[in-house]
């Protein structure tokens, strides 16, 4: 499925306006879905608990930094339209 998500290949191509896109939606959540129910039960909630301490000990600060730069890109996009708008 991970290489239909990313597969320049799809089953409807994504120019047809609805049906494009609505495929995408359908099969790519249906394929997560089904992967999941494959991993064992057991190596999932390791996994999800491994994932889940290390979560807790990352550092907050990392975190801020990133939404802070995602904020100021796009305060700068919105700033440039509005300069290009206004002029």
């Amino acid at each position: 499925m991970a290489a239909y998500a990313v597969s320049p290949i799809d089953l409807i191509p994504d120019f047809i306006p609805v049906l494009g896109l609505l495929d995408d939606l359908i099969l790519l959540p249906l394929g997560i879905m089904l992967t999941i129910r494959m991993i064992p039960r057991a190596v999932f909630l390791s996994a999800l608990r491994r994932s889940w301490k290390q979560n807790q000990v990352k550092d907050q600060g990392l975190r801020r930094v990133g939404v802070f730069g995602v904020l100021f890109v796009w305060v700068c996009c919105a700033v440039i339209l509005i300069r290009l708008i206004w002029h």
